[in-house]
C-alpha cells in the first residue's frame, strides 16, 4: 500500500501517498480549525487568521514567501472552509525542502504585524462584499443559516464586515494558539515522497506545535426554515435543504448515490425532467453537504421570475418519484459516477493530499479505494430508495435570491414533501 501515516510524539499526524509515476509532490498543513469553531463575536476569524499568515514571518516578506515558491515554478494557497483550514503547495520532487519550509514557516511564525492586520481587514471586507455581489453564491450561506440558525454551522465563512473590523492582533493571536495545535493538524502529502524522510522533516519544523487537544464542537442541530432577498436580478437563485447524513452516517454511500441520480448529471432526473422536458432552468443540480455527524441534501435551481410557479412543485414531485421508483440502470448509472469521479481524481497529486487529509480527520485512518469502491458497490436500489425516504420526508429549508415574488413559501412547499 503506497499509503503511509504516523502520529509524533506531540499528537500531529503525518500522511504520505506515494505515487513513483509522477514528477511533482502536493503537500501542506491541514488543521481542524475552521468556521465552526467560532462563535458569533469573532465570526470569520478563522478565514482572516488564513489570509494573515502570508502576510510576512520573522524570516520572510509577504513578497519573499510568493517570490520563493514561484521561483521554484510552485503554487502555495489556503483555504477556509466550516471545519477546516489548510495551507497547501505543489511543486516539483527536488523542491519539497523549501514546500515544507514555506508551510511551516507561515503557520507558525506568522507575525501578525498590526499595519497589515489593518490592510489585510481591508481586503477581506471586499471580498464580503463581492460575496453579496454573486447571487449564486450568496444563496448558499443564506441556506446554511436558515437550516441550523444561531449556530456556528450556520454562520457565513466570511463573516461579517462589523466583526471582522473588530478583530485586533491580541485576538486573532490568541485564536491561533487555541485552535492551531498538533492533534489539530494532519500534515499531508502525495506524489514523489519518500514517508520517513518526511516525517523526520515535519518533527524538526513542527514539533514547537502545542499538544493540547482540539475543544469540542456544539452538535449541528437542524432546525429548517426560509430565508429570501428580494433583489432586481436577471435571474432567481433557489436552494432547498433537507436534514441529511454526516461522513460517518452509515447511510452516507447511499445518499451520495442519491444526489447523483437525482441531480448529479444530464441524465439525472432533475436535468432531464427540469430543463430538458420543461425548460424551466438554465442549471439544477443536487448535491450533499457533509460535516462529521450532520449533513444537507441540497437541490440548486437558476431560473427565471416566470418559472417559479412550476419549479418547486416539480421538485417536490420528483422527490416523491424517487422514494417509490428506482431502476437499476440509473441506480448503476450513478454509481458508476461515483466511482469514476473518485479514481480520476486519485491521478492528481493536490487531490490525492487532500482526500488522505480528509480521510485522517474524519476517520482517524485513510481508506483504501478498495474500501471505497466496495461500499458504493454496495448500494443497490432498495438502498437508494430508503435514503431517499429518510431524506425527503423531513421539512426543507428554502433559500432564495433575486426576483422571486412567485416563489411559494416555506410551508407550503413543505407541505407538499409530506403529501
Amino acid at each position: 500500500m503506497s499509503v503511509r501515516v504516523t502520529t509524533l510524539a506531540n499528537g500531529m499526524r503525518v500522511a504520505s501517498d506515494t505515487m513513483s509515476t509522477v514528477e511533482t509532490v502536493s503537500l501542506g498543513a491541514w488543521i481542524e480549525t475552521g468556521a465552526r469553531d467560532e462563535h458569533a463575536g469573532n465570526n470569520g476569524i478563522s478565514h482572516l487568521l488564513e489570509h494573515m499568515v502570508f502576510k510576512g514571518t520573522e524570516r520572510r516578506s509577504a513578497r519573499a514567501i510568493a517570490e520563493e515558491i514561484e521561483a521554484v515554478g510552485g503554487h502555495l494557497n489556503a483555504y477556509t472552509s466550516r471545519e477546516n483550514t489548510a495551507y497547501y503547495a505543489k511543486v516539483l520532487k527536488d523542491d519539497i525542502g523549501l514546500a515544507v519550509d514555506l508551510v511551516s514557516d507561515i503557520v507558525m511564525n506568522a507575525t501578525m504585524d498590526s499595519g497589515e492586520l489593518e490592510r489585510e481587514k481591508s481586503v477581506i471586507c471586499q471580498e464580503i462584499h463581492q460575496a453579496h455581489d454573486t447571487p449564486d453564491d450568496i444563496v448558499f450561506d443564506l441556506l446554511q443559516e436558515a437550516a441550523y440558525p444561531a449556530q456556528a454551522v450556520g454562520r457565513p465563512v466570511l463573516g461579517t464586515e462589523d466583526i471582522i473590523r473588530a478583530i485586533d492582533r491580541d485576538e486573532i493571536c490568541g485564536y491561533r494558539a487555541k485552535g492551531y495545535t498538533a492533534p489539530a493538524v494532519v500534515f499531508s502529502a502525495a506524489g514523489a515522497i519518500d514517508h520517513d524522510h518526511l516525517v523526520d522533516t515535519i518533527a524538526d519544523v513542527f514539533g514547537a506545535l502545542p499538544t493540547t487537544a482540539r475543544a469540542p464542537r456544539e452538535q449541528a442541530l437542524y432546525s429548517g426554515g426560509e430565508m429570501r432577498v428580494d433583489r432586481d436580478l436577471e435571474q432567481a437563485h433557489v436552494l432547498i435543504g433537507l436534514d441529511s447524513v454526516g461522513y460517518k452516517d452509515p447511510d452516507f454511500y447511499a445518499a451520495s448515490v442519491l444526489s447523483a441520480l437525482f441531480g448529479g448529471g444530464m441524465s439525472s432526473r432533475l436535468f432531464q425532467e427540469i430543463r430538458e422536458e420543461r425548460g424551466l432552468a438554465y442549471s439544477i443540480y443536487s448535491f450533499l453537504s457533509c460535516f462529521e455527524e450532520a449533513g444537507l441534501f441540497g437541490i440548486y435551481a437558476g431560473t427565471g421570475a416566470e418559472e417559479l410557479d412550476e419549479l418547486l412543485p416539480l421538485i417536490a414531485e420528483e422527490a416523491a418519484k424517487v422514494v417509490v421508483d428506482v431502476t437499476p440502470e440509473e441506480t448503476a448509472r450513478a454509481r458508476a459516477q461515483l466511482k469514476a469521479n473518485m479514481l480520476m481524481a486519485r491521478e492528481s497529486t493536490s487531490a490525492r493530499a487532500e482526500q488522505l487529509a480528509r480521510q485522517i480527520m474524519v476517520y482517524d485512518r485513510p481508506l483504501p479505494v478498495e474500501e471505497i469502491v466496495a461500499e458504493i458497490e454496495a448500494v443497490d436500489d432498495a438502498a437508494v430508495k430508503a435514503a431517499a425516504a429518510r431524506i425527503f420526508s423531513g421539512a426543507p429549508t428554502l433559500a432564495a435570491i433575486g426576483p422571486i415574488a412567485r416563489l411559494e413559501n416555506a410551508e407550503r412547499f413543505a407541505g407538499r414533501f409530506a403529501a
